[in-house]
């Protein structure tokens, strides 16, 4: 049985290798962004989300309501820290809701 959870983790280690040696972190940072905004965010505020974009540490998010966009201004920094925690590394720096 421990051999096999030795495969498993070089599996896993083999796969980080690939995706830093192939400059793939950005790539899949950007997918798990989206994935965390929708997971955090919940449908309430996702069906007001029309676009999400991470720009090196900088997330921009579109929302299709002011008074949302309002709102969610002032946990910003709640915000950045809930999302870096969902993701388990501090990608994200600065959030600009637009």
């Amino acid at each position: 049985m421990p051999k096999r959870n030795n495969t498993i983790l070089n599996i896993s280690d083999a796969l980080k290798d690939f995706v830093t040696e192939n400059n793939l972190e950005k790539g899949l940072d950007k997918v798990n962004v989206r994935e965390a905004w929708a997971k955090l965010m919940g449908n309430g505020i996702n069906n007001y989300t029309t676009a999400i974009e991470l720009k090196r540490d900088t997330l921009y998010i579109q929302l299709s309501s002011s008074a949302l966009r309002e709102e969610l201004s002032y946990g910003n920094q709640k915000i950045i820290a809930l999302l870096n925690e969902e993701l388990g590394k501090e990608i994200i720096k600065k959030l600009v809701l637009r």
